[in-house]
Formats: C-alpha cells, sequence, structure tokens
C-alpha cells in the first residue's frame, strides 16, 4: 500500500508517517518510481508507535524500542521494559515538579484573595 492508504488506515498523517520513517520508527520500501511502499505489518506498527507518542514517550525512546517492536526477543522485551520504565519515572518526576508548582501558585493565590478580602475599599 502506499503512504495515502496507510494514513487512511492508520488515522495518522502523511506527514506523520514521513516523520516516523525520519525518526527510524517504521521503514518502507520503495518502488521503482521512488514512492514508499507499506504491508499489513506498518499498520500495527503505526498504531503502536502513536500509542508509545500517546503515552508521552518520545521518539528517541520510541526508536530505542523499534528492534523489540520488529522481532521481539526476551532480551529485546527486558530492553523496551527498561525504557518504558524510565519514561514512566521521567513522567512521574514532571508530574510531582507540576503538583508542587500549582501548589505554590494556590498558596499565592490564597494570599492575594485574603488581601482582597481585608483590604478596604479605595
Amino acid at each position: 500500500m502506499r503512504i495515502g492508504e496507510l494514513a487512511a488506515r492508520t488515522g495518522a498523517s502523511r506527514r506523520s508517517l514521513r516523520y516516523y520513517e525520519e525518526q527510524g520508527l517504521l521503514v518502507s520500501t520503495r518502488s521503482p518510481s521512488g514512492q514508499r511502499c507499506y504491508d499489513d505489518d506498518h499498520v500495527q506498527r503505526v498504531a503502536l508507535v502513536r500509542a508509545f507518542l500517546a503515552a508521552g514517550m518520545s521518539s528517541r525512546t520510541i526508536a530505542r524500542m523499534v528492534p523489540c517492536m520488529a522481532e521481539p526477543t526476551r532480551d529485546r522485551a527486558r530492553q523496551a521494559l527498561t525504557a518504558m520504565n524510565q519514561e514512566r519515572n521521567r513522567l512521574s518526576a514532571t508530574i510531582d515538579s507540576l503538583a508542587a508548582a500549582r501548589a505554590a501558585l494556590d498558596d499565592l493565590i490564597t494570599v492575594n484573595r485574603d488581601f482582597l478580602a481585608n483590604a478596604a475599599d479605595d
């Protein structure tokens, strides 16, 4: 299938599919005229890449897991699990940092509200 059909079947834009190729997340063959050619396995790969992206993983991290996606083995699955755990830890740290920032902002909002409640009308 060509890129347009893959885009239609996966819901990914043609631009996204080209980006996935540039990042090494997807590999196509080329027709004699140079057009990208894909098969049914690519539909599953794109779905998996999109799921990882939706989970907050970077394309660089996903690229490290491509060997496991292409030819899963226990060793590669362990490597993928390590990468996913690292991403989870990164996301958790970001969430913790954002929660702390929100708590600090809540404190500042409270101070401002208290000021407004106690301030004399000017």
